[in-house]
């Protein structure tokens, strides 16, 4: 569970940095790719957390 969540918070981080670069550079390229970064790293929390809920559900 550490893991996950430390994989997490380092996809936001790159997220973060890709937009970083985006507003230093303004290339699009790297607002295009944050955004797909943090897409998928919220379904992912999203998913993780909704298992957490249903184990403890059951």
């Amino acid at each position: 569970m550490l893991l996950f969540r430390g994989l997490i918070l380092f996809s936001l981080l790159v997220a973060g940095v890709c937009f970083a670069y985006y507003a230093a550079t303004g290339q699009p390229k790297y607002r295009r790719l944050g955004w797909v970064v943090l897409k998928w790293t919220l379904l992912a929390a999203f998913g993780f957390f909704a298992i957490l809920i249903a184990e403890r559900a059951l």
